[in-house]
């Protein structure tokens, strides 16, 4: 069992894993900074200092200690910058206003360099990467482990990289180096939606039939992920499956990396379940939480009330009214609150009684697969009828739950007033999931975004980072593993961005196996992890979907149907 070490250039990062196969792991793409963003590098705590180009035998200086800390410090993770090609001085501000300049990531759109990237340019890069061992205006990010790359080592790389793209007539893409680490973002029946008047709607919600449930093999309650999507075989409409990332339910130190059938039930059964024992002990204290807040509403109430008793104008009746209905609407809040906590925390309270279903089917997790040369990470779990059923499934459909009103959704799903209609908000709250987006269109999108760039606008709903909105990238990310010896094995992933600065992370540690659809309810990929020095992820990185659809197919899935019924 050997450590892996992942490198990224990109949208990616590194992370340490303990793996069997792989050694060393690198992410890229290209992206555009934008926003006081890095589409004109203005640096964060700093300002730029526009000086004339270098020649490309001279070489510029690697960020002092202060331009390197805080270069990146509005992303999401704050990776540390490692060296960059850029001619943009930064020097740190001083003053009443050194506050930090907002940096956002954005789609590379219609540049050049999108007709050359998946040709052999990238390929060429990958040398210039594998001479150093490192561990990729557009900028090309590139993303190595902390540490292991110095600052002079680093403007050499970025230069020759830099060099490359000349000789493919591209002067207008900067190289930037960065720290980062990838992560694999690892009883009774469920509920039905609640309506969204309900007291209970956003607690509850972990527990219904939507998707984004958090779940973890019971033998590993401590490494959880997501529940993505859920599939029947063709027409058949008595067993339910949940797809979710294979390293969610087989973490990678605990399993062997090979292919997994359950073909009888003689075999052993590798159960499921809802929550992990901590997440599970945080969702009871969610629910005292909320009976706590509507708890001082209540009193707020009846403090308000006893103020203006004896008072008949026409104001305090006014007021007097609308007291009493939000103190009637607190108690029964709190009534409801209170029976969901009750039965929560004594009929879901053991592993077993939150066991959702077995996995059936899981391949090695492998990079480069096929002509598409995608990563192969997923996982198929068969639900146990006693969880789901006829009378509480309603088919594969986000929850968008009352976090996002329903008018800011829209208007994000709407960056460009230029876009063709996409996304209608639900009466019910819930989209429904129906189809697949065309592999075509993960490269060439129709909507444009608030900059008029090409972008497809995501969403996804997760058991950690809960619905969160986000920009697909019209460029794929490569993922490069290294197995030992100095070849790597190249993959390539689909990449989401933030919706914008400041917004926050579109995923974060948890949130792998979720799915991630568009406005059309159009199913785009199965995430399985992202890119940055914390938690929280500066760049998404997801699976196509038809590829995932097609891989299952191809190992004994028979005619996987994201467009489940269920009958009785």
């Amino acid at each position: 069992m050997s450590q892996v070490a992942r490198r990224n250039i990109y949208g990616s990062a590194i992370a340490k894993l303990p793996s069997c196969t792989w050694l060393t792991q690198t992410y890229y793409s290209p992206v555009v900074a934008g926003g006081t963003t890095m589409r004109t590098c203005l640096p964060p705590w700093g300002r730029a200092v526009r000086v004339t180009s270098y020649s490309s035998h001279t070489l510029p200086s690697p960020p002092s200690e202060l331009e390197a800390r805080y270069y990146y410090a509005s992303l999401p993770s704050r990776p540390v910058l490692v060296a960059r090609t850029g001619t943009t001085l930064w020097e740190a501000r001083t003053g009443p206003e050194a506050f930090l300049m907002a940096k956002e990531l954005r789609t590379v759109g219609n540049h050049a360099l999108k007709e050359v990237w998946e040709d052999n340019l990238a390929l060429r890069l990958h040398a210039i990467l594998d001479s150093r061992r490192v561990s990729a205006p557009v900028n090309l990010w590139i993303g190595v482990i902390p540490a292991s790359l110095s600052g002079d080592d680093g403007i050499v790389v970025a230069s020759r990289c830099r060099e490359l793209l000349e000789e493919y007539n591209i002067a207008d893409v900067d190289v930037e180096i960065r720290e980062s680490v990838v992560t694999r973002s690892s009883g009774p029946t469920l509920l039905t939606p609640a309506d969204s008047f309900d007291a209970t709607v956003d607690v509850c919600e972990p527990l219904t039939t939507t998707l984004g449930l958090l779940i973890c093999a019971q033998s590993t309650p401590w490494a959880e992920g997501t529940g993505g999507f859920f599939i029947t075989e063709g027409g058949n409409t008595e067993r339910l499956l949940l797809v979710t990332a294979r390293h969610v339910v087989f973490t990678p130190n605990k399993c062997e990396n090979r292919l997994f059938e359950h073909k009888n039930a003689s075999q052993r059964r590798h159960n499921v379940t809802l929550f992990g024992a901590v997440a599970f002990n945080k969702y009871l204290e969610s629910i005292q939480a909320e009976i706590g807040a509507k708890a001082i509403i209540a009193n707020l109430c009846e403090r308000r009330i006893k103020a203006i008793e004896g008072k008949d104008d026409a104001a305090a009746v006014r007021a007097r009214q609308k007291l009493e209905a939000e103190l009637n609407e607190a108690n029964e809040a709190i009534g409801a609150l209170d029976s969901l906590y009750q039965d929560v925390s004594t009929r879901w309270a053991t592993p077993k009684s939150r066991v959702l279903g077995h996995v059936i089917l899981y391949p090695h997790i492998n990079v480069g697969i096929g002509s598409e040369g995608y990563t192969e990470d997923w996982a198929v779990i068969e639900i146990d009828a006693s969880k789901v059923d006829p009378s509480n499934f309603g088919g594969n459909a986000v929850d968008l739950g009352t976090r996002i009103p329903p008018d800011q959704l829209t208007l994000k799903m709407y960056p460009n007033p230029q876009n063709p209609h996409s996304f209608t908000y639900p009466a019910d709250r819930l989209l429904r999931l129906k189809g697949t987006i065309p592999d075509n269109e993960l490269r060439n999108p129709t909507a444009l975004d608030q900059n008029g760039d090409p972008c497809l606008p995501v969403i996804t709903r997760s058991g950690i980072s809960g619905l969160t909105i986000g920009r697909a990238n019209n460029v794929l990310s490569y993922t490069r593993n290294y197995c030992g010896g100095d070849s790597a094995d190249t993959s390539k992933q689909w990449s989401i961005f933030s919706y914008d600065s400041k917004s926050g992370a579109f995923s974060t540690k948890g949130d792998s196996g979720s799915v991630i659809a568009d406005g059309l309810g159009r199913i785009g990929g199965l995430l399985t992890g992202g890119a940055g020095t914390t938690a929280s992820s500066d760049i998404t990185y997801a699976t196509p979907i038809n590829f995932v659809l097609k891989r299952m197919q191809e190992n004994g899935i028979h005619k996987p149907n994201v467009s489940p019924v269920l009958t009785a």
